[in-house]
């Protein structure tokens, strides 16, 4: 990838910072470092491969090694050389130009005239861009994965995470840009006034008309729905390009996957499964910001929706604010693997097992009635069904929600991480305090590298203290700079919003060491009942550890966890992710086998016999009774790792998971205090009060989240905790008699703190 910030210092310097802020900067970055080179061996991790459980003849057709030599290119750097022109009047007329060369099949509709003018809209919103970010990157090889798959005949359908609402103007650029075309995109009507919606139409958007949520069996609501069908069977059938987005708009409180994309996604299902067209093409889509230029300030209240005037007076104030401004943001888009859906229709139905809720899971053993994990899957499904999702069968809404949750997964996992994400976590994890600007550069570098060692790749490049200055810039509204007396610089966070924005910003790194953060926090609930939390890291190294504890504790904490935060691929059982959370344990090297007395050691495999049974056995089946024949979990056990680093890295994992961890406990503590009934939106704002309170007073403030407050009340709800009762004035919640007791609610935090390292 190309040089994030290729200005010298002395051409930084002459800026338009003012003078106090340079002087910050230059008596900060006075040493000799090196440039970052964020290579494993000769490549970048490439990622986004599709499933190969699911998926299999798309995982080798769609894919070879060639493509991840390509590089990356900055989608929108338009230069003389991209026209057909040369001249001086050429390079300042480039987007023009350029706009008019690109060439759009032209259609009999009359609605899509506008769309086929390039010159009209497609210049302007190039010009936008390039004063709006710094470079858009997208990686070559992940283009011509997905030309490759237009090759195959079968209409594109996008499948995107959902971070900006500039999202939907920015993706369809990109992909005009790469020689796909015009790409209708399904925009939510929520966030947009009708005069705003009426110029979106003009220009490719799609808005389900709110009569499609209508009853099954009310006439507008018949008449709508089919009349959404036939717009997207003649979409797909003309062979455009469809795009939809997964995520719900960004700073909506409620689920993190979109009812409305799942309704537009049932629509593509319906029309495949009825054969209409033969099959689909699907392409995970996400999209990485260092920072998300329209993200709201205030997360504590619903977003009006944009208006025509207010969106264009939005434009012209961030246009000036970034005139003559060197911190412009920097996007990179992912592309991931295309896959068909006909064939992900076939092999996914043979991956779904039976599934309980989490009431019938959980809340046994958290009473202590009952200390033996039930071996199903949890049910858990926060996103309501809209009515076009009703109307289908009701095996093809479950392949819906499933393949939802299967894109969404495979989306986030590919995202690159951005450098504000690895900055906000290191400055929120372990220098709360403030640190000082060399260290900081120095743990940048570390975290960089553990991020690429895990096969996940980064959204930047370039000289070490080019990146931290501008990142530093970014985040410089919730930073304090202080200039010491040796001539560095003091990185101080502030407290308050400062905290919680930087957590929002590090939950971008999570799924990066998800694995490794459920599996130290698993070992803390593990250790929390033998050794004391504030006992030496050596006396803790002492605990033997079976493979079958770890299991079960790792089992529990993934129940109590949302799905929308582990994001897990609906073809893996629990199990299989306990061994891999495990496997990840071993080879960061927190865990070190150790043989338990008296059993004969793992090394000798001489006397171990396999019944043919097990030597058949599917793999990733864990559920079968005969499974006692095998001898191997008895007999595994660990212990914590005595090496140097393990200590800081053990409390850096198990910190990635303390908000959401710390706001259910507090969620738990506050059963006794909250006045219930109430309707869940009242009460979601008694919790999120009752969070603030507690950050004032413990200064725990990346806990006070209104999300965080709304994930713990859905979770309370499945685990029986909290209980939804029809009433005149609306659905009210109520404490369940088996939580109205103090007894138990104290049970309940008890067993949520235990995950938690303080």
């Amino acid at each position: 990838m190309d040089t994030m910030l290729k200005s010298s210092p002395q051409t930084q310097q002459r800026s338009n910072h003012s003078d106090q802020e340079t002087s910050l900067w230059s008596s900060g970055f006075g040493m000799k470092l090196e440039a970052i080179t964020p290579f494993l061996g000769k490549y970048r991790p490439f990622m986004g491969r599709c499933c190969q459980t699911c998926t299999p003849k798309s995982w080798e057709s769609l894919f070879h090694r060639s493509i991840m030599d390509l590089g990356f290119c900055n989608v929108i750097l338009v230069k003389e050389e991209n026209t057909r022109f040369r001249g001086w009047l050429v390079r300042r007329l480039c987007y023009f130009l350029w706009s008019l060369e690109q060439h759009i099949p032209t259609s009999s509709d009359a609605s899509q005239k506008i769309m086929e003018n390039t010159g009209l809209f497609s210049w302007a919103l190039l010009w936008f861009l390039n004063r709006l970010f710094l470079n858009v990157q997208l990686h070559k090889g992940q283009m011509k994965m997905v030309h490759k798959a237009v090759q195959e005949g079968s209409p594109l359908v996008f499948l995107s995470t959902h971070k900006s609402l500039l999202d939907g103007f920015l993706l369809p650029f990109v992909l005009f840009s790469q020689g796909l075309g015009v790409v209708r995109v399904a925009l939510d009507p929520r966030t947009c006034s009708p005069a705003l919606r009426a110029l979106l139409r003009k220009l490719g958007g799609l808005f389900l008309p709110p009569e499609a949520n209508l009853s099954l069996d009310s006439s507008d609501g018949i008449l709508a729905r089919a009349v959404v069908r036939a717009t997207v069977e003649q979409l797909l059938a003309s062979g455009q390009p469809l795009l939809i987005f997964l995520e719900e708009p960004p700073g909506y409180p409620g689920p993190r996957l979109s009812a409305l994309g799942q309704a537009w996604l049932g629509l593509v299902v319906q029309v495949v499964q009825e054969g209409i067209i033969p099959d689909a093409t699907l392409v995970p889509v996400a999209i990485a910001y260092d920072l998300v230029p329209d993200a709201p300030c205030d997360m504590n209240h619903d977003l009006a929706p944009l208006g025509l005037w207010t969106g264009a007076l939005a434009v012209f104030r961030k246009l000036y604010n970034c005139w003559g401004c060197n911190s412009r943001a920097c996007v990179r888009v992912h592309l991931a693997q295309p896959f068909s859906l006909q064939e992900y229709a076939i092999n996914a139905r043979s991956c779904w097992g039976s599934r309980q809720t989490l009431e019938h899971l959980l809340q046994p053993i958290v009473l202590g009635e009952c200390s033996v994990v039930p071996d199903t899957e949890k049910e858990q499904e926060w996103t309501p069904s809209t009515g076009l999702l009703l109307t289908l069968k009701e095996e093809d809404q479950l392949l819906v929600r499933r393949l939802s949750r299967h894109v969404l997964s495979a989306s986030v996992a590919s995202s690159a991480v951005m450098s504000t994400a690895i900055m906000a976590t290191l400055l929120l994890l372990k220098h709360q305090k403030g640190v000082v600007l060399s260290q900081l550069l120095g743990e940048f570098s570390w975290l960089t590298e553990e991020t690429l060692l895990r096969g996940f790749d980064v959204g930047f490049s370039g000289q070490l203290r080019c990146l931290a200055q501008h990142t530093l810039s970014l985040l410089r509204a919730h930073l304090v700079l202080l200039r010491v007396h040796q001539g560095d610089l003091v990185v101080v966070p502030r407290p308050g919003p400062g905290l919680t924005h930087l957590a929002r910003l590090s939950m971008e790194l999570l799924p990066t060491f998800l694995s490794e953060a459920v599996g130290a926090c698993a070992v803390r609930g593990l250790l929390a009942r033998r050794v004391p939390p504030e006992g030496p890291w050596e006396l803790q190294g002492i605990e033997l550890l079976s493979q079958n504890e770890l299991y079960r504790q790792i089992l529990l904490l993934l129940h109590l966890l949302p799905q929308d935060l582990l994001l897990p691929q609906p073809c893996q059982s629990s199990y299989c992710y306990c061994q891999e959370v495990l496997d990840r344990l071993i080879q960061c090297g927190l865990l070190v086998a150790e043989e338990s007395p008296g059993s004969r050691p793992a090394c000798d495999t001489g006397r171990q016999h396999l019944s043919a049974k097990l030597l058949w056995k599917p793999s990733g089946d864990f559920t079968d009774s005969e499974s006692d024949d095998f001898e191997e979990p008895g007999g595994r056990c660990f212990r914590l790792s005595q090496q140097s680093r393990c200590p800081d890295f053990f409390l850096f994992l198990c910190r990635l998971l303390s908000p959401i961890l710390k706001a259910f406990a507090q969620a738990a503590a506050f059963l006794h205090l909250g006045q219930l009934p109430d309707s869940e939106v009242g009460y979601s704002e008694q919790l999120f009060e009752f969070l603030q309170a507690c950050a004032q007073e413990e200064g725990i403030f990346e806990c006070a989240d209104p999300n965080l407050a709304i994930s713990a009340i859905w979770t309370f709800k499945d685990l029986g905790v909290l209980q939804q009762m029809p009433s005149p004035a609306g659905p009210q919640l109520h404490l369940s008699p088996t939580f109205a007791s103090r007894d138990n609610q104290d049970k309940l935090e008890q067993f949520i703190r235990q995950f938690i390292c303080s």
